[in-house]
């Protein structure tokens, strides 16, 4: 009868969603029929014998409340998931409509006893919409459908006086009551394949999203959503850049294949020592890997955490030469100071850093030994009581002119290789 899926996570999710999505219509369906109903009551007495009008108002009361019921129930949390008030509630007023409409049809063969009106037609409304509000669940509906059917073909049965208006009666409701059952079937199918489409496009959303956040910091990517132009002033980070001592020989005494897997295990244990570290990793500039420390990843001490991702990553270095057979060597340069971010650029988008703080870092990393850390004045002041370092050495970097650079000593690290 339906186009089921074959997974019941999906079947789920298709019923909930539908549920959840005609809440209004429930609302509002409620709504004109408590309306239509007052209508009759109020045009009921001006051609209503005193007995069938007083019969019509008993019933009018109880068909309120249960549209008042049905009303209230969509605002319950837990209504989406209980088809059963639908079922309920529908069949009840489809009970009531019915003892209604023979109030109706008697009065109407009492004003015009040769007008062959039915009772059909109120009924099949109720029918209708129990079509409509019941799509995901077509046992629910099935079921509400032939305890219906069972209701009036006892009013037609237990009222009708000849075996003619017994067949017609309910050969009027069979035939439309196909016709619902075929509606119900239509829109089951046509909400399943719209459901389809909204899973595939949310499915390429969400992988829309997580390349744009494998890309970009999750606060950066939120804004560029709402639209706005990223662009921020850090006055405190701290800058990591980090270099493959060697690396022009290396690259032409390796295949490129091993040549990639040897950067591919560099660079990951980079990401997972920043991960750890709370540092940003900025981009990878050949074999050179840049990171910062509060910039989007804020810290309380920028320095002390950028200090703390450069000696991880040196003492990760023997598991890159475990896993590619090279004793790979880098060399890393820290300095601290104000820098500027943001995202420019319409393809290709990536979050990135300028400033005097980003040149000065890959300046002092050139004056770093081989897997040794160098760090400049500033970062100096911020960390001098947390590691211990060589004397002093002024410089006269490229592009910066003289600057004392300071050396983090060898036995250092090596303590905390051991360790």
């Amino acid at each position: 009868m339906t186009y089921g899926f074959a997974d019941p996570g999906t079947e789920a999710r298709f019923a909930l969603e539908e549920r959840r999505a005609r809440l209004p219509s429930v609302r509002i369906y409620a709504a004109l029929a408590a309306a239509v109903i007052l209508a009759y009551t109020i045009l009921n007495p001006f051609f209503f014998t005193l007995a069938d009008e007083a019969w019509f108002t008993m019933l009018v009361v109880p068909t309120l409340v249960v549209l008042a019921v049905y009303f209230a129930a969509t605002f319950w949390p837990l209504y989406p998931r209980h088809p059963a008030v639908d079922f309920l509630c529908l069949l009840i007023l489809g009970s009531l409509v019915l003892a209604d409409d023979f109030i109706l049809y008697s009065e109407f063969q009492r004003l015009a006893p040769g007008r062959h009106s039915a009772i059909i037609i109120n009924p099949l409304i109720v029918t209708a919409f129990a079509a409509f509000a019941m799509i995901g669940h077509t046992r629910w509906f099935l079921a509400w459908l032939g305890c219906h059917a069972a209701l009036y073909g006892g009013v037609v049965i237990l009222f009708e006086t000849t075996a003619a208006g017994r067949i017609y009666g309910i050969v009027s409701y069979l035939s439309g009551a196909a016709a619902m059952l075929f509606l119900h079937w239509a829109l089951d199918r046509a909400h399943r394949a719209t459901f389809v489409l909204h899973e595939a496009l949310e499915g390429e959303r969400a992988r829309t999203e997580e390349l744009l956040y494998n890309v970009l910091p999750p606060k950066v990517a939120q804004r560029l959503k709402d639209g706005e132009i990223v662009a921020d002033s850090f006055s405190d980070a701290s800058v990591i850049f980090i270099d493959v001592i060697g690396f022009s020989a290396l690259a032409k005494s390796i295949s490129p294949g091993h040549l990639v897997d040897l950067l591919n295990a560099f660079f990951s244990l980079a990401d997972r020592c920043a991960a750890r570290s709370g540092v940003e990793k900025v981009k990878t500039i050949g074999d050179a890997y840049l990171a910062i420390s509060g910039g989007n990843a804020p810290a309380r001490d920028s320095a002390g955490a950028a200090l703390a991702f450069a000696n991880a990553v040196i003492d990760g270095l023997p598991e890159v030469k475990a896993e590619c057979g090279i004793d790979l060597q880098v060399r890393i340069g820290i300095h601290s100071g104000a820098v500027v971010g943001g995202v420019i650029g319409a393809t290709r988008m990536a979050y990135d850093y300028w400033g005097e703080t980003m040149n000065i870092a890959s300046r002092i990393e050139s004056a770093a030994g081989a897997n040794g850390v160098a760090i400049s004045e500033a970062t100096w002041m911020r960390v001098r009581g947390a590691a211990e370092f060589e004397p002093p050495e002024t410089l006269l970097l490229k592009g910066v002119g003289e600057m004392p650079v300071y050396r983090l000593k060898r036995r250092r690290l090596e303590s905390a290789t051991a360790a």
